[in-house]
């Protein structure tokens, strides 16, 4: 036991409200150790007594764990008379101005980090196994550069506008849409930067006329970048489904998009593998991709594992056609992955007895 092992104790203890810690937050002011005997001064920016008070009993609690400590005294200094501010290192709260959506019950991010993983192919055949189970179902597109939900929802239509200048997403298989797809002529390009995309997703959630509906699917673009962080400040979400393949080479960066949830506090609701294996014709499974790679990642995450989803030729048929495979067939042995893991997210939010 002494002053560096007690600092690197105290980098578990977060601060409230954020997913640094507080010693990176530079709050330590000083750590005595000697006889088994731990001393530590701690210095806020903010005023807030119910922060300083989590603080406190979080370091006694992880300091008490380590070997050899026998007695420890944690001092959380506050300042009086200044208003209450972010940590410091942090002008203002990012996410202070979301706001939820009138009429949407759930907001359901789903992402992977990785390009090539087919996750718009899970979003939206997601989105129609949600509707299949009797849900309202909205499916907005946030991949700004490579729109893909109008191709696989078969739409093309551009939004009309309400009387209060609002879009009215258009619909096919019963699902409410949005894409910037629709407001592109062919194959127009979108040359923009940050702030453009930022106030696109903002006006997809805000000046959209989505009605009642119970989940809102979203379907991010690979990467952790603006259109994650824009809908994360926007609206508060319930949730984000991770889709990777089995292979390492995809299970790298999906980490990424895991931790990229956990930094902005948005709950993983779980893992889906994709493209996990393939069945030829003579009924021989072939792992393409590797073996598990999701189920073994959710695992040592301590996350769900929501499903695997194989190779299907028709699958992709239904994507390039229009008709997503739940949408066309909802019995058939293409949809049952889908509409299996969409009632894992409904049982995940109906209320425990």
């Amino acid at each position: 036991m002494n002053k560096e092992s007690i600092t690197e104790a105290l980098k578990r203890v977060k601060y409230p409200g954020y997913n640094r810690d507080i010693v990176s937050f530079g709050l330590i002011k000083n750590i005595s150790a000697a006889n088994g005997a731990v001393s530590v001064e701690i210095a806020l920016t903010s005023p807030d007594q119910n922060v300083a008070q989590v603080i406190k009993t979080d370091c006694e609690r992880i300091i008490k764990e380590q070997a050899g400590v026998l007695h420890v005294h944690v001092d959380v200094k506050v300042p009086a008379g200044t208003p209450a501010g972010p940590p410091p290192g942090q002008t203002s709260n990012p996410f202070e101005s979301q706001n939820k959506v009138t009429g949407i019950r759930r907001i359901i991010a789903v992402a992977s980090g990785k390009g090539g993983v087919g996750k718009s192919t899970v979003a939206v055949n997601l989105a129609c196994a949600l509707k299949h189970l009797g849900a309202e179902v909205g499916l907005l597109d946030c991949d700004i550069y490579g729109p893909s939900v109008p191709l696989m929802m078969g739409v093309q239509e551009r939004p009309s506008l309400s009387k209060q200048e609002k879009m009215i997403p258009p619909m096919n298989h019963g699902i409410r849409l949005m894409s910037m797809g629709f407001l592109l002529d062919g194959d127009a390009p979108v040359i923009w930067r940050g702030p453009m995309i930022m106030k696109t997703i903002q006006q997809f959630i805000t000046v959209v006329e989505w009605g009642d509906l119970d989940y809102l699917v979203v379907d991010l673009p690979p990467g952790t970048g603006d259109a994650q962080l824009s809908l994360c400040q926007t609206v508060p979400l319930d949730g984000g489904v991770i889709v990777t393949t089995p292979q390492e080479a995809s299970l790298g960066v999906v980490r990424k998009g895991i931790a990229m949830f956990e930094k902005v506090n948005v709950p993983i609701l779980g893992i889906v593998e994709n493209m996990s294996y393939y069945t030829t014709p003579s009924g021989e499974r072939v792992e393409i991709f590797g073996h598990s790679g999701g189920k073994k990642e959710a695992k040592r995450k301590g996350i769900p594992f929501l499903g695997e989803v194989p190779i299907f030729v028709e699958i992709r048929e239904g994507g390039d056609a229009g008709t997503p495979v739940v949408a066309s067939d909802s019995e058939s042995v293409f949809s049952k992955p889908f509409i299996e893991i969409a009632g894992s997210l409904i049982s995940r939010f109906q209320p425990t007895a």
